[in-house]
């Protein structure tokens, strides 16, 4: 039951450092110059890390809820 614990922790672990690195690739994409203050690249930096760690595990809490949920479907038929 223990080893069970650490499985889950690894793939939320796992899960979350994915969904971040996504949403960092993700918005990338964005021309985000236009709305920066001359001589303020290391505030916008940061606050580049800190919307994709936001979205990331957002969306990563998404998936694992969405996984535990239908591994706990099953057990509405007992």
């Amino acid at each position: 039951m223990i080893s069970g614990f650490g499985q889950e922790a690894l793939v939320s672990i796992l899960s979350h450092l994915l969904f971040i690195g996504l949403s960092f690739w993700a918005l990338q994409a964005l021309r985000y110059e236009q709305f920066i203050k001359a001589n303020r690249v290391v505030q916008a930096r940061l606050l580049f890390i800190l919307l994709s760690i936001a979205i990331g595990a957002t969306v990563s809490n998404f998936f694992l809820d969405y996984f535990l949920w239908s591994r706990q479907l099953p057990l509405i038929f007992q």
